[in-house]
């Protein structure tokens, strides 16, 4: 069934068989390697005999999977997604990032965190548990993406097919969150966070134009000046910052856990709102993020050669759009900052915030989100589980025209080096922390209510 070492349990097999294929993603379709997916597809179906077996199998585009296993009732029926495609692997890693290489218990490789540990982990809990003749209380289905990072057709068109099949999900659940280590100064237990609602995400080229020329004899204000100037003005002029609901009962979850000094603060953050904003943005990038939106300047065009004077310069910039704020609010925010008329701003591709998907307050439980909580609890009992804002985006985005419950959860320990590896170089997952993941996706299934 699986390759697995003696030494190793076979679900971990099973994942470095996975992210030893090379499933890139690209904008193009020319340049993904079409053979590569068709071989993680064979591969998986290897992997998992009996879930290829014993539920129906609905190819998306290309390479996307929908999996679906009936249950003992179709009226709450719930969703478990990943995604088996990758970033393109850059940076100096410590082992070959599709080699899936075990070393010093832990598993390397492009993938391990996003997102194939999560695929792999939720078919292993499946696989698990046709073993055992279980039947889920209610009718799961499995939504496996293949273009994710590059935002991509196959979620939408598996919602489609969901919706024309008659499917409303009770909740879904997709990457996002984690048991998040060193998340929050001073807190020391880690943080179960399950995001309720994800930002929007925008991207913009600005460009600036103009004669060009030779080198020898520059113009003052030439494009490449006037679009640094734009830059450095959209550097220094943020959006306003804001704190929703999600961040707010985050924060009433914190206090207890922070230190003395932070406890009121985190306590009352809502009437304290104000000095909260101010100290998260003062806290670093990462804190920052949570009550703004954010531009990130990630590509630049401008001359061929360095002797010629650029006719036209461009900047690509990334936009992830904070909930009470717009697509368009951002482009009025960049014009009016800008202040430049000779600044072409081009809107290159702009999804709003999603909605938010209930949680359980102090005053109010959600079951479905109780449910998550309580399983996180179950599996990593030292975890503080809480609602957050997930800054990045994912493939659940589309599922919520479908389902008001849509979650993002990855049920694995991160460290903050760990979760700055995701796109990066290094990325890895403990062995045991991909265990626990496994474990956690089975206690889920199990606990459905009838």
């Amino acid at each position: 069934m699986t390759d697995a070492a003696p030494d190793l349990p076979r679900a971990v097999a099973k994942l470095q068989a996975l992210v030893r294929i090379p499933t890139v993603s690209y904008r193009e379709p020319d340049q993904v390697d079409t053979a590569a997916f068709e071989a993680f597809g064979a591969e998986l179906e290897r992997q998992f005999p009996l879930l290829h077996e014993r539920l129906e199998l609905t190819r998306v585009h290309t390479h996307g999977l929908l999996f679906h296993w009936r249950g003992a009732s179709a009226a709450r029926p719930v969703v478990l997604m990943a995604h088996l495609d990758v970033v393109p692997v850059e940076g100096p890693w410590q082992h070959d990032a599709f080699s899936g290489a075990v070393v010093d218990g832990q598993v390397w490789g492009r993938g391990t965190l996003d997102d194939k540990g999560a695929l792999v982990a939720v078919c292993e809990a499946v696989e698990t548990l046709l073993e055992q003749g279980f039947t889920p209380a209610q009718d799961v289905w499995l939504s496996f993406g293949c273009d994710e990072e590059v935002f991509g057709e196959a979620s939408v068109r598996a919602v489609e097919l969901l919706r024309e099949r008659g499917v409303a999900p009770w909740f879904v659940v997709d990457e996002g969150g984690a048991i998040a280590h060193d998340a929050f100064t001073g807190v020391v237990r880690p943080i179960g966070v399950v995001g309720v609602t994800e930002k929007g995400i925008m991207s913009l080229h600005l460009t600036a134009s103009g004669r060009g020329g030779h080198a020898s004899t520059p113009a003052r204000n030439g494009p490449t000046v006037r679009l640094a100037r734009a830059l450095v003005r959209l550097d220094r002029s943020p959006m306003a910052t804001s704190l929703p609901g999600p961040t707010l009962e985050l924060f009433r979850r914190l206090a207890p856990h922070a230190p003395l000094a932070l406890r009121p603060l985190l306590g009352n953050a809502e009437r304290l709102a104000p000095a909260l904003r101010r100290a998260l943005t003062a806290l670093g990038p990462e804190s920052a993020a949570m009550v703004r939106t954010t531009f990130a300047v990630t590509t630049l065009r401008g001359s061929p050669a360095l002797n010629v004077i650029a006719g036209t310069a461009t900047a690509g910039v990334n936009i992830r759009i904070m909930l009470g704020d717009t697509a368009a609010s951002v482009v009025e925010h960049v014009r009016r900052v800008v202040a430049d008329d000779q600044i072409d701003i081009e809107v290159v591709e702009a999804y709003e915030a999603s909605p938010v998907s209930p949680y359980s307050t102090a005053g109010h439980r959600d079951e479905a989100f109780a449910l998550l909580e309580e399983t996180i609890s179950e599996v990593f009992p030292d975890a503080v589980p809480a609602p957050y804002v997930m800054m990045a985006a994912t493939d659940s985005r589309n599922f919520a025209e479908i389902s008001e419950r849509v979650y993002r959860f990855a049920p694995f320990r991160m460290t903050k080096a760990q979760r700055e590896a995701i796109h990066s170089y290094d990325e890895h997952i403990g062995v045991a922390d991909f265990l626990d993941g496994v474990r956690w996706y089975q206690r889920l299934l199990e606990r459905l209510p009838a």
